[in-house]
């Protein structure tokens, strides 16, 4: 009788450790799981094949160096087939992010591994490649280049390269060879240090800058790791939003644009306060650590300033802190701008009156106005401070990062100049936000935004036919409008409803220790749920 019932008891405890089927609930999750890893994968494939070829489809050239990197691929391919293919990379990035979100919010855990391998290979084959997307990148080498000869980048322009240096001057883009630099001190450095490590070769300059943006890009995905590795759904959802989103991979460092140093200066900054609890003041070296690290930031690209009104909102109450925190901030700014001067102080107004092609403004027919900015102005106050007052409360041990989002969101989604790249400034704060229909609006702005800005310029694109050319028009100055003015509008209706589909994190707990190896080792594919 008892080895009977020993017999029965040691049945029940394996049928108990055997991993049970997949319930009906989990499927649509698993199917969510692999269309996520399928849009992705392909997409992040077309993007390193396009950046492989880029002197097929994208002016002016860039002479490699003898001895890489960059490297490049010698094909002859028509420049219009591969901007199709991109703007299919893009639709089918924005698929499978949308398809790896949802089931985030139906408490996937995804093969964290898998999906940080994939991301670090695509990173490093986007940066060792040259430079595509946008001809940013060798503008920022013109100023490093011109500042390495001694000449101030706020009061000389690229044109000077191309009379005196022709062999670099040879890949100064014609459209801003006029243009003195527009970002801060802090890059200039940053310019100047690249021009130094690649010497006369445009291309291993670039090379050198796309590297400190990985750098950057892979920091911040693995503070963002640390962080949430106790919370699988909302790790996950951190990881498709930033680490492995074919968007950002495609504009911040396929393209080779500094936005990444900024965005990551600047989230670390505001997640260097710690977590604050009620009552106890922030610590002094902390405080002066985040306004030092914001204050970089907004050194690079003024507009990251908006942290740091992030950062007096949680300092508030604590005068000390934010003295100190102010402190750090100016101990950074004011001697790079003292070095550079005043022309340094004029280019943060330099666009101040401008409008990108695919401003929404363009669908009021306000971009000629003369009262543009301070229409912006007002509308960006305004949206703020509905923001502030409306969005959920997210942690509330880190209080600086909610007044960030805001201000980020609201300048992002209302200012008249604004591209693709410039969402890293919502997405870097947005990832350690609670999950809501935010996600989405961003993703549709940065989907529609990116879409607009490829090829770049269907002009200087060998084999763009006409029709080709036409459909770019069309994506630039009607569809990618309208794409912006409904997320805009979509913001508007969520925050005047108080509707953010704001639902509880579900995070499915992990296989126990009992279950044996076997069972602990089994993870979904793709973006799909963990078991049990």
């Amino acid at each position: 009788m008892t080895d009977s019932i020993r017999l029965n008891a040691s049945q029940a405890a394996r049928r108990s450790q055997a991993p049970s089927p997949e319930s009906p609930a989990e499927q649509p999750v698993r199917l969510l799981g692999w269309l996520c890893g399928i849009g992705i994968g392909t997409a992040l494939l077309i993007m390193i094949f396009a950046s492989l070829v880029r002197q097929n489809w994208m002016t002016p050239p860039v002479p490699m160096p003898a001895q890489g990197p960059p490297w490049e691929l010698h094909v002859h391919l028509n420049g219009g087939v591969i901007s199709v293919l991109l703007w299919l990379s893009a639709l089918l990035a924005a698929g499978g992010l949308l398809a790896g979100l949802v089931a985030a919010r139906r408490g996937a855990r995804g093969p964290i591994r898998l999906l940080l391998i994939a991301a670090a290979v695509a990173a490093v084959a986007l940066t060792v490649l040259p430079p595509a997307g946008s001809t940013d990148p060798l503008d920022y080498a013109a100023y490093g280049r011109l500042a390495l000869l001694g000449h101030n980048p706020y009061v000389a322009t690229p044109l000077y390269l191309r009379v005196t240096d022709p062999s670099f001057g040879l890949s100064v883009p014609v459209r801003w060879q006029s243009q003195v630099s527009l970002y801060g001190p802090a890059a200039t450095i940053e310019q100047y240090l690249a021009a130094r490590l690649g010497g006369n070769s445009m291309a291993r300059v670039v090379f050198w800058l796309k590297l400190w943006n990985t750098i950057a890009f892979g920091v911040v995905a693995f503070v963002l790791d640390r962080l949430l590795r106790m919370r699988p759904s909302a790790r996950l959802r951190a990881h498709l939003l930033w680490t492995i989103n074919p968007l950002l991979l495609w504009d911040l460092l396929a393209s080779g644009h500094m936005d990444v140093v900024a965005a990551g200066a600047g989230v670390i900054g505001l997640l260097a306060l710690g977590r604050q609890q009620s009552g106890v003041e922030p610590k002094l070296w902390r405080a002066a650590a985040a306004g030092a690290l914001v204050g970089f930031a907004a050194d690079v690209k003024i507009d990251y300033a908006l942290f740091g009104l992030g950062l007096i909102w949680a300092l508030r109450r604590s005068l000390p802190a934010l003295v100190a925190a102010a402190a750090g901030g100016l101990a950074v700014l004011g001697p790079t701008y003292a070095w550079l001067g005043k022309p340094a102080i004029a280019a943060l107004f330099a666009r101040g009156d401008k409008t990108t092609q695919d401003s929404f403004y363009r669908v009021a027919a306000l971009t000629d106005s003369r009262y543009l900015l301070l229409f912006a102005a007002l509308l960006f106050v305004i949206l703020a401070a509905l923001l502030l007052w409306r969005m959920p409360p997210g942690d509330q041990l880190r209080p600086a990062l909610r007044p960030a989002l805001a201000l980020a969101v609201a300048w992002v989604f209302i200012w008249p100049y604004t591209l693709p790249w410039y969402d890293a400034m919502i997405i870097v704060v947005l990832v350690l936000y609670p999950a809501t229909w935010l996600d989405w609006l961003v993703l549709a702005r940065l989907t529609g935004a990116t879409i607009a800005n490829i090829p770049g310029n269907p002009d200087g694109v060998p084999g763009h036919s006409h029709a080709l050319k036409m459909f770019d028009v069309y994506l630039v100055h009607y569809m990618a409008p309208l794409v912006l003015l409904g997320a805009t509008g979509a913001l508007l209706l969520m925050i005047v409803g108080n509707v953010w589909g704001l639902r509880p994190e579900i995070n499915r707990a992990p296989a126990p220790s009992h279950a044996g190896p076997r069972a602990a080792r089994t993870l979904a594919p793709a973006c799909g749920p963990a078991p049990g």
